[in-house]
């Protein structure tokens, strides 16, 4: 009995596999729920009294045997896996690229826009896209029963009918018109929420950027040299036109065109033919606007401007369809990555 103990410890000391799958069948054999070695266990019964303590200990010995024998062989085996693996890559290989991500045209076109108005000192001020009634509508000179609300399909929140999701970052100028004393100079962009029809020239959620100057003096020359500038920075031209037009918290109010020209076919589609783009609308802050955020209509005027920056961003790049803005297919903002 004790010569067979000594037959497997023998044969465990000798066992040499060289494959994964020997390896595999030695586990089996000798450390497998059925190995070899557990019914040596059970005949300790048949050995000596004076010689079961010996017995137990070569048998125990058979296990570690065998255990230690396995660690040693798996770790040689992948030893030589990871080595075989290491002369089979060929380093004069190219490695795999990397994948560069670029901004999204939206917060280029943005960005390009706040840089032209902080140059002329303006400050970018944010706040929060759910709104009250106050802020969105009254205090911007659009009281309820006002036609003008008819304008702006509203989104509100559920069971409220003063809390909104902003329709305008206007009521970001009325914040800062009940906290800030004038001289005032800001711009407010931001996400902004209307129950349009999404279509490939409106979606229901878009960007704004909306800009406020309120001091002592200010004149309606004073928007139009600041328009002018901005014409210049961002179009190339400073030459531009203000048409008559309606916004409840300006009067007067104007719609503001940059000459593009009709120089070619691209240019001749965006003006429909005229060599006029539309850019933004404008106006002076209406005196109810200014006595509305407290400040003195007598003493303080301002004018203010407003722009959509998708807009701005689909006639930079010639891009028709205001929802691949959304959808972010990698193959659309990838055009996108020598924009900065």
């Amino acid at each position: 009995m004790f010569a067979k103990v000594e037959q497997i410890i023998g044969a465990i000391e000798a066992a040499n596999p060289q494959t994964p799958e020997e390896l595999e069948q030695f586990r089996i054999q000798y450390l497998g729920s059925k190995n070899t070695i557990k019914p040596l266990f059970g005949e300790i019964r048949n050995v000596p009294n004076e010689r079961k303590k010996e017995y137990g200990k070569l048998v125990n010995k058979a296990k570690v045997t065998a255990e230690n024998k396995f660690a040693e062989l798996k770790e040689k085996l992948e030893a030589a896996a990871d080595e075989a693996s290491a002369q089979a890559l060929d380093l004069t290989m190219p490695g795999e690229p990397l994948e560069l991500g670029s901004r999204h045209p939206i917060a280029t076109t943005l960005n390009r826009i706040v840089t032209i108005f902080q140059r002329m000192g303006f400050a970018v001020v944010e706040g929060p896209e759910i709104e009250d009634d106050w802020h969105n509508f009254t205090a911007m000179n659009t009281p309820e029963d006002h036609p003008a609300r008819d304008m702006q399909d509203t989104f509100y929140l559920k069971n409220s009918t003063e809390l909104l999701l902003r329709t305008h970052t206007s009521p970001v100028q009325s914040r800062v018109m009940e906290t800030q004393k004038p001289p005032i100079r800001i711009i407010a962009p931001g996400r902004v929420y209307r129950n349009e029809t999404i279509s490939a020239r409106s979606h229901a959620q878009f960007h704004q950027v909306e800009g406020l100057y309120v001091d002592e003096g200010v004149s309606f020359a004073d928007m139009k040299q600041t328009l002018m500038y901005f014409a210049q920075e961002m179009f190339g031209t400073p030459k531009i036109r203000l048409r008559p037009s309606y916004f409840p918290f300006t009067e007067p109010s104007a719609e503001m065109d940059v000459w593009i020209g009709m120089d070619n076919e691209k240019n001749y589609r965006l003006s429909k033919g005229t060599g006029w783009l539309e850019i933004l609308g404008c106006g002076m802050v209406d005196p109810n606007v200014l006595t509305n955020c407290g400040i003195d209509p007598e003493k303080y005027s301002g004018f203010a401007f407003g722009m959509g920056i998708e807009r701005q961003a689909m006639r930079l790049y010639d891009i028709h369809d205001i929802r691949l803005f959304f959808e972010n297919d990698v193959r659309f903002l990838k055009q996108f990555a020598s924009v900065v």
